[in-house]
């Protein structure tokens, strides 16, 4: 991909536009590709820089020098920082910072999770996904297991899938909660219209959500949800749906008008159980909220006691 190639426009050619004569010369590569490394000044013709429109007369000699598209170089090895909670030959546990993206992505092609992990554990590049079972949100922190081997990954698939993962968040959702205690039993999918949005569907695949109050403050309170499916914004979608967003969700929630205010959704990963895919041993961790989510229930606290 990045070797240089040195053309000559064959006579035939004469009075055609170069980006076509190059998608007819490059058929590997697409025409708009093509047009794309002309702009960019990655295509000389005569040793000099072309427009996508000129018209060449046949023996113009021509070097295109390729760019690799950004989903082509998304999954490389990056030296960056993670919290690892626990690590042996076949499983990583790590504390997911809010911020950092799991997979690469339109916008995110570095600097992600994958990209951290293939650096810190080279061997997973030959997993799926490298490893990665299970994915947080952007904004989202806490605690995520990683396989290192295909055989763990294939048991922790097995047990997510059977339900057999414990997963517990911490969230503060507005609004004043009649119980301290439920459940959403609500199907999820993709939303009909807005496809980067899930949504609560009748034909949706089964999703539900245990919740408990940890605290009640005037307008929002503390949360704790326990997850028994594990479907894309499950917490997000079905607290939404129920009358209680997140503080500082986007997506699901609108604009906070007050009295606290959350730079991002007020979710956290705080406790991750599972049974080790080799020894069996059960195993469980748990991640204390980072700052700034201990620093809303405090704030929540005392608009309260105000």
């Amino acid at each position: 991909m990045s070797e240089p190639r040195h053309l000559t426009i064959p006579p035939e050619f004469a009075g055609q536009r170069l980006d076509q004569s190059l998608a007819e010369l490059l058929p590997e590569f697409s025409r708009s590709r093509l047009a794309a490394w002309i702009d960019a000044d990655r295509v000389r013709v005569n040793d000099a820089p072309a427009r996508r429109g000129r018209k060449v007369w046949g023996g113009e000699s021509v070097t295109v020098s390729p760019e690799p598209l950004p989903a082509e170089t998304s999954h490389q090895a990056q030296a960056m920082a993670l919290d690892v909670v626990y690590e042996d030959a076949d499983i990583l546990v790590i504390n997911k910072p809010a911020g950092l993206v799991t997979h690469p992505g339109a916008g995110n092609w570095q600097g992600t999770l994958l990209n951290a992990l293939l650096h810190h554990s080279p061997q997973v590049a030959g997993l799926p996904r490298a490893g990665i079972v299970h994915r947080l949100d952007k904004d989202t922190s806490g605690l995520m297991v990683v396989a290192k081997t295909l055989e763990a990954r294939t048991r922790l698939v097995a047990d997510l899938q059977a339900r057999a993962v414990r997963r517990v968040y911490w969230a503060v959702a507005r609004g004043v909660w009649k119980s301290r205690t439920g459940e959403v039993d609500a199907p999820m999918g993709r939303h009909p219209t807005q496809r980067t949005r899930m949504a609560v569907l009748a034909a949706g695949k089964p999703a539900l959500t245990y919740w408990r109050v940890l605290e009640q403050y005037d307008a929002c309170a503390w949360v704790e949800c326990r997850l028994s499916t594990g479907r894309t914004h499950q917490i997000r979608v079905h607290l939404a749906h129920i009358g209680h967003a997140l503080v500082g969700d986007p997506v699901y929630g609108g604009r906070d008008r007050g009295p606290v205010i959350f730079h991002r959704q007020a979710l956290h990963a705080v406790r991750l159980g599972l049974v080790h895919p080799r020894s069996g041993a059960a195993l469980e961790w748990e991640a204390p909220p980072p700052d700034d989510f201990r620093d809303l229930i405090t704030a929540c606290g005392r608009a309260h006691a105000a």
